[in-house]
């Protein structure tokens, strides 16, 4: 019985300290963002808010830039910088700042 408990502490602990990196990962990510669309994605202006969008709305229209799919002068270049974990990372980060 203590040892089943002991487990499962550690898998807590573990379990939050990698969604800690995560959230890190993604602020770090998110921060090359905030030059046009604002801090956390909150756009004072000029370029669309990404807090708050849908996260499948996000990759959707990341992949479109990565293709080519969606023209823009500079989102192409950028998009086709990001892995597909990091695409998922920014619409995870975003989706959860209203």
């Amino acid at each position: 019985m203590l040892l089943s408990r002991l487990f499962m502490a550690c898998f807590l602990l573990l379990t939050s300290v990698s969604l800690q990196a995560e959230d890190r990962n993604a602020a770090l990510l998110a921060s090359s963002c905030a030059a046009c669309h604002g801090t956390q994605g909150h756009s004072v202006g000029g370029m669309p808010s990404l807090a708050g969008l849908d996260r499948l709305y996000f990759i959707e229209q990341m992949q479109l830039f990565q293709r080519g799919e969606r023209p823009a002068t500079v989102m192409m270049q950028h998009a086709r910088g990001y892995s597909e974990e990091e695409i998922r990372l920014l619409a995870d980060f975003f989706a959860k700042h209203k």
